[in-house]
C-alpha cells in the first residue's frame, strides 16, 4: 500500500503530468450535484459512454446516470496508481463517479481499456448482453491522439496542422503566459488522412453497427457524438485545418448513421457541435488557449457561460432524452454552441483580440481562468480541498 502523501501540480506547458484524487473526486461531486439538480430524471433506462472518463465524456456519463438515472456502462483507457505514482485524472474521475453510484443506488460498469480494439469491443459487447434491457443512450467521446486500425494492426496518429496553406495567429504560451505569434505548418495529404482515421467517424460506426448488429439498441435509441465548429478566428487551426477534416467525415458517417438506426429501431445518430471549453484536447491546440481565455471573458460578463457539465446537461433536456425532438441545423447537427456563436459575443472577442498582448493579456481577457480551469481538470485548485493533507494516491477504479 502507498503511503499518504501531498500532491502538487507538475505543469509543463499544456500537460499536467500527475493528478490529485480529492480533487478529481470534488470535481465529479460538482457536476453531479448540477445534474440532479436539473431536474430531469427518468427516460434513460440504460446508457453506454465511450471515453466517459473525462470531459465531455464524463459530463455525459454523469448527466445520464445521476440526471436521468440510468444504468450506465462506461469504456476508457486510463492510467491507474502505481506505487507512490498517482493515477491519471480520468481514473481519479471514474472511482469517484463509482463511489456516488454505489451511494445513490444507481449501477455502474467501466472497462478500462483500448475502445478502438475488437477486444474491449467484444468485451463491452458480452457485458451488455447480461443487462435486461437494450441502450437507450450511446454516447461516443474519445479524444485519443493516436489510434491501431483493429483489423490491419496500422497506427495513426493525429497531426494538427492547416490545410492548404500555413496559418499565422496569436498563441498563448501557457509556459510564460506571453502572446506570441505561431505559423502552423500545411499539413501533408498522408497526414489529413491519418487524423482522419483517428479523430473521425470510422471508430464509432464500427461501434454502432457493432451494437446494432447484437440487438442492444432499444427502440427510439440516440447516439451522439461530439464536434466543434468556432469561429472564422480559429477555422484555419480548428474547421478548415486536419482536425476539421476529421469532424466532416465523423459529421458524414452521423447522417449514414442515422439513417440506419432510424429504419432499424426508429432510433437517431446524431454529432453535437459543443462550445469551446477547456479540456485537456483544447489546451494542446495553438491559438485554442487564448481564443478561449478571451471568450469567457465575454461570456462570464454577459452571464452566458457554461461549464462542460452545463452544456451536457442542456443537451440531453433539450435533444437527446426520449420523448424530445432535437432541433438540427441545415447540416443535420444538434447545436448547443449556439451561446459562442452569437453575434455580439464573438464582435466583443474580436475587439480584444485585436489588442490583446502579453502585457494585458490578464486584464482583458481571462487567461486567469482558463488556466484555473486546467488545473481543475486534473485535480487541483479545486474550492473546498485542503492540498496540505496527505492522501492515498492507490484508489481503486471499481
Amino acid at each position: 500500500m502507498a503511503t499518504p502523501q501531498i500532491i502538487t501540480a507538475r505543469i509543463r506547458g499544456f500537460l499536467c503530468v500527475n493528478a490529485h484524487p480529492s480533487g478529481c473526486a470534488a470535481n465529479v461531486d460538482r457536476q453531479i450535484g448540477i445534474a440532479r439538480a436539473a431536474g430531469t430524471r427518468g427516460g434513460i433506462r440504460n446508457a453506454l459512454v465511450i471515453g466517459g472518463s473525462t470531459g465531455y465524456g464524463l459530463s455525459s456519463l454523469v448527466t445520464t446516470m445521476f440526471g436521468h438515472g440510468a444504468r450506465a456502462m462506461n469504456v476508457c483507457l486510463e492510467r491507474p496508481p502505481h506505487g507512490d505514482k498517482p493515477a491519471s485524472a480520468g481514473w481519479y474521475n471514474v472511482a469517484a463517479a463509482h463511489r456516488r453510484a454505489q451511494q445513490h443506488q444507481l449501477s455502474l460498469e467501466s472497462v478500462n481499456g483500448d475502445a478502438y480494439s475488437n477486444e474491449i469491443k467484444a468485451d463491452v459487447i458480452a457485458r451488455l448482453k447480461r443487462w435486461s434491457a437494450p441502450l437507450d443512450s450511446v454516447v461516443y467521446s474519445l479524444a485519443s491522439p493516436r489510434r491501431v486500425d483493429p483489423d490491419t494492426g496500422q497506427a495513426y496518429t493525429s497531426v494538427l496542422k492547416a490545410v492548404g496553406a500555413p496559418f499565422t495567429s496569436k498563441s498563448l504560451n501557457l509556459g510564460n503566459d506571453h502572446v506570441v505569434s505561431v505559423e502552423i505548418q500545411t499539413a501533408s495529404e498522408d497526414e489529413i488522412q491519418s487524423t482522419v482515421k483517428v479523430m473521425g467517424g470510422e471508430d464509432w460506426a464500427l461501434w454502432m453497427r457493432a451494437l446494432l448488429s447484437e440487438g442492444l439498441l432499444a427502440e427510439d435509441c440516440r447516439a451522439v457524438a461530439y464536434s466543434y465548429v468556432g469561429p472564422e478566428l480559429t477555422y484555419p487551426i480548428y474547421r478548415s485545418g486536419t482536425i476539421g477534416k476529421a469532424k466532416e467525415h465523423l459529421e458524414a458517417t452521423a447522417r449514414a448513421l442515422d439513417a440506419e438506426l432510424g429504419a432499424k429501431v426508429g432510433g437517431r445518430a446524431l454529432v453535437s457541435v459543443a462550445k469551446a471549453l477547456v479540456t485537456q484536447a483544447s489546451a494542446a491546440i495553438p491559438v485554442v488557449p487564448l481564443y478561449i481565455s478571451t471568450l469567457y471573458k465575454v461570456m462570464k460578463e454577459k452571464g452566458t457561460h457554461e461549464g462542460t457539465i452545463e452544456q451536457i446537461v442542456r443537451l440531453f433536456r433539450d435533444h437527446l432524452q426520449p420523448g424530445v425532438t432535437p432541433t438540427l441545423d441545415e447540416e443535420s447537427r444538434i447545436r448547443i454552441d449556439d451561446r459562442e456563436l452569437d453575434p455580439e459575443v464573438q464582435a466583443a472577442v474580436s475587439r480584444i483580440w485585436a489588442d490583446v498582448n502579453s502585457e494585458n493579456v490578464f486584464s482583458t481577457t481571462d487567461v486567469a481562468g482558463f488556466k484555473t480551469e486546467f488545473r481543475n481538470l486534473f485535480g487541483f485548485d479545486v474550492p473546498g480541498v485542503d492540498y496540505q493533507q496527505p492522501v492515498d494516491v492507490d484508489v481503486p477504479m471499481v
